[in-house]
């Protein structure tokens, strides 16, 4: 049975989530979370996101890893710094575009999210996305893609396409993280610079 479907903490964070009207109230709500403790017990900050007003462009990523977790922003590690370097590569402005987790909490050595916390912190991003309304959201990675599109989809089978989603458009690519791990040659660092001059000229063209 999916986490979602028997887990208290789900339809309270939903409730709570939709109960806030603003950017700023939801972020506050978001910092106070405790719903999972381990995460909670051992973050120094919870990486709310950057939410940039009006901005078209959301990407969403997989969970803090320890610079983020330190300086409370996401995306500022070798991984972020790679997908700054790919965004002005294809024409994209990072100070132009709101940046996400799925989690807002940093897991223990970096794993991978579990179900249960994924579950938990999807009432939080869910009202994220729709009070910042972006034009187009790209997720980054396979957690991101399980929350937009389906769990048991394979990446390799969705990236490089625009899909409707939400009253949105959404394009799914590798994670940053796995780019530097394949290196420069690699098929994740070629599919994401790809990726990202995809949204550049979804985003151009209206």
């Amino acid at each position: 049975m999916s986490p979602r479907a028997v887990d208290p903490w789900v339809r309270s964070i939903a409730g709570f989530a939709d109960a806030c009207t603003e950017v700023e109230g939801l972020a506050r709500a978001i910092r106070a979370c405790t719903a999972c403790a381990e995460l909670a017990a051992a973050r120094r900050h919870v990486v709310v996101g950057d939410t940039i007003p009006g901005a078209r462009l959301l990407i969403v990523g997989e969970a803090p890893g320890a610079t983020e977790d330190a300086e409370g922003r996401p995306f500022l590690g070798k991984a972020g710094r790679l997908l700054d370097r790919l965004m002005a590569d294809a024409g994209l402005r990072r100070d132009e575009t709101s940046v996400l987790n799925v989690l807002k909490c940093r897991p223990p050595d970096n794993r991978a999210p579990t179900r249960a916390e994924a579950a938990r912190c999807t009432g939080w991003l869910d009202r994220q996305v729709t009070l910042l309304d972006p034009a187009l959201v790209m997720t980054l990675g396979r957690s991101a893609m399980s929350w937009a599109i389906d769990a048991k989809t394979r990446l390799s089978d969705v990236r490089g396409t625009v899909h409707d989603w939400r009253g949105r458009r959404l394009v799914a690519s590798y994670h940053p993280s796995a780019a530097l791990r394949f290196g420069p040659n690699g098929e994740p660092h070629a599919a994401l610079a790809a990726d990202l001059r995809l949204v550049a000229k979804v985003l151009a063209c209206g």
